[in-house]
């Protein structure tokens, strides 16, 4: 299984919407090990990170007003990103695994961009 990111609304109802992801988006955020092997590791958590260390225990659900945190959190964990590739142990080449999570993060980023475009936006990493 995979995580997935998608950014989501609030309907008037209270219900949660996911709102579909456009063409040209990837919502993969990550292999479901990554849960605690990459986003919720000692190396992420020692940077201060405490939304992506949530998914160690449960889905993360990012609200419209925590967005800008949330993207300053991506932006440490991309300038610590050598960090990470090094402390979360590659099981592939250390290049292939900078590839994995550069990527996933970009799409991370992505979807919080997206949410912060929309009225009432959030993310939810799953």
């Amino acid at each position: 299984m995979s995580l997935s990111v998608d950014v989501f609304v609030v309907g008037a109802d209270g219900e949660m919407q996911v709102l579909d992801v456009p063409e040209g988006c990837s919502d993969l955020a990550g292999f479901e090990s990554w849960r605690t092997r990459v986003w919720g590791s000692q190396v992420v958590r020692s940077l201060g990170a405490r939304f992506l260390p949530v998914l160690a225990g449960a889905d993360l659900r990012v609200e419209t007003s925590e967005v800008p945190a949330f993207l300053r959190e991506c932006a440490l964990l991309r300038d610590h990103l050598e960090d990470i590739v090094i402390g979360t142990n590659p099981v592939r080449t250390v290049e292939e695994h900078r590839h994995a999570i550069s990527a996933r993060l970009a799409n991370i980023e992505d979807a919080a961009r997206r949410a912060e475009r929309v009225d009432g936006g959030g993310v939810l990493i799953w």
